[in-house]
């Protein structure tokens, strides 16, 4: 028998603009309206999004949410309507190749929690300069303890090095995975105010951290 392929992330990693193009934006599609919003969100779920358009960037910006779920990817498409890639936890591209397939062909792409690689910088650049934004869970990991607690500062290297303001999207009412179609508990999606790269950085942190703490009714610790 031959020797089996160990899963490397770095297989996915130097994405270029043209790997962000129409077929991605058809499978985005196609995952949140045809898979996720029919099958899953109106069916085991209550969802209210608080969206103020004229707040929303016309431009692609760092679209940051707190991460609460699995879900949260679907979510982040869906409030912000518009294209997104999706900086992925680079453990993900290592468990399957069906999963790390298809991750990529959402635009997701992998990340080094522990160090920001080059690669990571030249992929943002390229997907920001094609006119899509990017979406950062700024805590680096899935947080059900309803805290807005130290947060990892790589997606403010990343808004200064690619000259990019942040768009805050608090998540809350998922913290719990609900499968009665009869008991469907409300899911609250709100988007904030447009945080300059402009600021210091924990500034930005901060501003950041206080936005979603007032959205989701948090804990700001």
């Amino acid at each position: 028998m031959g020797e089996e392929k160990k899963l490397n992330y770095k297989d996915y990693t130097g994405k270029t603009g043209k790997d962000f193009n129409i077929l991605t934006r058809l499978y985005q599609i196609y995952a949140l309206r045809i898979l996720f919003i029919p099958l899953i969100a109106s069916i085991f779920y209550n969802f209210k999004l608080t969206r103020n358009t004229k707040l929303l960037p016309n431009i692609p910006c760092i679209a940051a949410g707190n991460h609460i779920c699995y879900f949260d990817p679907f979510i982040m498409s869906w409030a912000t309507n518009t294209k997104l890639a999706f900086m992925a936890k680079k453990e993900l591209f290592e468990i399957s190749e069906y999963l790390s397939v298809n991750i990529s062909r959402l635009g997701g792409f992998p990340v080094n929690r522990e160090k920001l690689e080059v690669s990571t910088i030249k992929t943002a650049n390229a997907v920001l300069k094609k006119g899509w934004s990017l979406c950062i869970f700024p805590q680096g990991g899935i947080r059900k303890n309803k805290k807005i607690e130290e947060i990892n500062k790589g997606f403010v290297v990343i808004a200064k090095m690619t000259k990019t303001d942040i768009l805050p999207v608090a998540i809350s009412g998922l913290e719990k995975y609900n499968w009665n179609p009869f008991k469907r508990p409300l899911v609250e999606v709100k988007t904030g105010k447009l945080i300059s790269y402009q600021l210091d950085d924990d500034e930005i942190i901060q501003n950041w951290r206080k936005q979603i703490s007032e959205l989701t009714g948090y804990e700001l610790l």
